[in-house]
Parts: C-alpha cells; sequence; structure tokens
C-alpha cells in the first residue's frame, strides 16, 4: 500500500473499490488488509445497533423545548393545524415556529402536507411510543429511588415536626 495503513487510507481505498465513500466492503480484497475484514464487520454491526440510539436522541432532543412540546400537545388534541395555526399563540415570529416544526420533522415526529400555500401538520406518535418503551425498561429502577426519596422526605419531615 503506498499511502501506508493509516484510517484515512484504508477508507479512501475502499471507498474506490465500492464507488461509494467510506462504504464499508469486504476489506479482504485490498491486498495486504486481509486481517482487517472482522474490524470492518464489527463496524457496520455497531452502525446498526446505534442507529435506533440515534433516533431516540433525536426524539429526546426535539422535546428538551416548551414550545415544541406546546405544538405537540396541541397537534395530540387535535387531529391536525396549519403551520399558521399553531404559530398563533407563541410570542415569537412564524420562521422561529417553523425552525421547531423542521426540529420535530427531522424527530420524527410530526409529518407535513402542502395543499397550495398551506402546510398542515400532524402528530406522528411513532418516535414517541419508541421512547415510551426504551422510560419504561427503566421504570422499575426509577420507583425504587423515588419510593424511597419519598421515604425519606417523609422521615425528615417527621423528624423536623418534633423537634419543633
Amino acid at each position: 500500500i503506498s499511502c501506508g495503513r493509516s484510517l484515512r487510507c484504508i477508507l479512501d481505498r475502499v471507498g474506490k473499490l465500492s464507488h461509494k465513500p467510506y462504504q464499508f466492503v469486504e476489506v479482504a480484497r485490498i491486498p495486504g488488509l486481509e486481517n482487517l475484514t472482522q474490524k470492518a464487520f464489527v463496524r457496520i454491526v455497531h452502525y446498526m445497533v446505534n442507529y435506533k440510539e440515534r433516533r431516540l436522541d433525536r426524539t429526546f432532543a426535539a422535546l428538551v423545548d416548551g414550545t415544541r412540546r406546546a405544538i405537540l400537545a396541541r397537534l395530540e388534541r387535535e387531529d391536525s393545524a396549519t403551520v399558521s395555526e399553531l404559530a398563533q399563540p407563541f410570542a415569537i415570529k412564524l420562521p422561529a415556529v417553523m425552525k421547531h416544526l423542521d426540529v420535530l420533522h427531522d424527530a420524527g415526529l410530526i409529518t407535513r402536507t402542502k395543499a397550495g400555500r398551506i402546510v398542515t401538520v400532524r402528530l406522528r406518535p411513532e418516535p414517541m411510543r419508541e421512547a415510551m418503551d426504551w422510560l419504561q425498561r427503566y421504570q422499575r429502577f426509577w420507583s425504587g429511588s423515588l419510593d424511597r426519596l419519598a421515604a425519606y422526605a417523609e422521615r425528615k419531615d417527621t423528624e423536623a415536626r418534633k423537634k419543633a
């Protein structure tokens, strides 16, 4: 190999073999790199495992903002709403609402349809279900901790009353 065994060089050579930059193909096809086939496979599997986590990351990142949560709450109450209707109760300009809608759309939480100049937004609940499934797996840990916290608070409250 003329350019050495740096990662950049290897990825460039793999990209030339597959005609797609940085697509992982069987590395054993590259002379002198037969022992890297397993590492390339592991990297592909690692990417596939993390794909669902990235969707969760986008969902939770979209839910961080109060404006976006308010938009989702309104869409939950109504079947659909236009962008203008969604923007009306907020003290921000329409372009800012559009940016919030972009974040929600990128997270897969809403769908948008356009009829002429009117854009209608609908709630798409699947990413929320995935987030709820993820949260429910850890609920048993949180429930125990919250129960202990409540018992501790009650005990401290009782002790404070006895001292007073």
